[in-house]
């Protein structure tokens, strides 16, 4: 009996001291919250002044921040995500969220805007739309950015041009009046769709309004990619336009040697600073004819793996709204989703920045005339066939007839894949 007693209590004494070590861990255990940016690094007060709030609301969870380039972000992300660790917040560009939240990678927080309205009402209906994929919304504005058309007035006086064209044959008529000797008449960035506006001017669709097959293959398009392939061949359009990304057409709009520049907002800061000849005087912003745009705003958004949504979604109200939302702006010289809060941000660059205001203004007009944002759920897939098939028209490898029949076949094989 002695030694059965003994036994039990050395049982019972075995389970307590597991159940000690199991609690403390819990208790140990530290909440957090990962955040992931795009190529903000510079951005650490703003971000502090994010956490600082957050844990008024969430003393016990710890906010850790992770910044990636946008060369690197998409290759570490889906790291992440194969390896079971996906960052709880992550801040995404264009229509690179579309794969993952058709894969059940995002949280729907369709729920979360229809509780907090005040915080909904603050945001444009708009843009908002980016972010709804299958009737469910993914992400909410983080900052605005969308295409517009910058041009060199010191060109389009040189070739006798009195204003920015308002038509797409009148684009290509100005830029070839300004195409001589190293001088080129227009360019456009090309990737995410910015390059649309071309079509949307058009009338061109990519897709069906039900998304499930390819509608741009018609005459219409045919004659689009012709005469911006002829454009191209006689150096009215730079080359660069259907070859490079980033760096090399803005710098080409730096050098002074290209009359217009098809480009979204944060470009105006970058060739800006690499050309001393820009100046109010010296550089338009405007519309694209008819007043399209392709957004290439970035939203925040909340991974399915995430813990603790409800904190998550705190913190993304605080990053996009109010004081947090005007320290993103001032911090990185945009405008966010916050209709409040863009006002005054537009009283600091007009007394900061000025030569910013008119460039940011064409952010918010026409948001009604947005193109190049299909909620399609192979949206990169679909890059990948199209545009190749695009550039050898455009660089006279196919007629523009052959390339828009092969890019349609392999558009259409990538939507009736399962």
């Amino acid at each position: 009996m002695k030694r059965y007693e003994k036994l039990l209590g050395l049982v019972l004494t075995f389970f307590a001291v597991m159940l000690f070590f199991t609690a403390s861990g819990v208790l140990a255990e530290e909440k957090k919250l990962t955040v992931l940016t795009w190529n903000i690094p510079y951005f650490e007060e703003g971000f502090n002044q994010w956490v600082t709030a957050f844990n008024k609301i969430h003393p016990d969870i710890t906010i850790e921040r992770l910044d990636k380039k946008g060369s690197e972000w998409s290759t570490f992300y889906q790291t992440q995500v194969v390896a079971g660790t996906a960052p709880d917040i992550i801040d995404i560009q264009g229509g690179l969220w579309l794969e993952y939240a058709s894969k059940g990678g995002l949280l729907d927080i369709s729920d979360y805007l229809k509780k907090d309205s005040d915080y909904t009402d603050r945001i444009y209906p708009e843009i908002l739309k980016s972010w709804a994929f299958e009737d469910k919304n993914y992400g909410v504005p983080f900052y605005i950015s969308k295409t517009l058309l910058f041009y060199n007035k010191l060109m389009f006086k040189e070739a006798g041009l009195s204003g920015p064209p308002t038509s797409f044959d009148e684009l290509l008529a100005f830029a070839g009046k300004m195409a001589q000797g190293e001088k080129t008449g227009f360019m456009t960035l090309n990737f995410d769709w910015l390059y649309w506006p071309l079509f949307a001017a058009n009338g061109v669709e990519l897709l069906t309004p039900d998304l499930k097959q390819a509608a741009f293959n018609t005459p219409e398009a045919v004659a689009v990619v012709d005469a911006l392939a002829k454009a191209t061949a006689s150096g009215a359009i730079n080359k660069i336009s259907w070859t490079g990304r980033w760096v090399e057409p803005n710098g080409a709009f730096a050098s002074g040697n290209v009359g217009m520049l098809q480009a979204h907002a944060p470009a105006f800061l970058w060739f800006k600073s690499k050309g001393d000849w820009v100046s109010e005087e010296t550089v338009g912003a405007t519309h694209m004819p008819g007043g399209w745009s392709t957004p290439n705003s970035h939203a925040l958004l909340i991974s399915k793996s995430c813990k603790y949504p409800d904190a998550a979604w705190d913190f993304l109200k605080i990053a996009t709204s109010g004081a947090g939302a005007k320290a993103l702006g001032t911090g990185t010289n945009n405008l966010t989703g916050d209709k409040i809060v863009n006002q005054e941000l537009f009283s600091y660059f007009e007394k900061e920045i000025p030569i910013v205001v008119p460039v940011l203004k064409t952010q918010l007009e026409h948001l009604d005339k947005l193109v190049g944002n299909w909620p399609a759920a192979k949206d990169a897939e679909i890059k990948d066939v199209f545009y190749p098939e695009l550039q050898n028209a455009l660089l006279g490898r196919k007629s523009a007839k052959e390339a828009l029949a092969d890019a349609e076949k392999k558009v259409n094989r990538v939507l009736s894949k399962r």
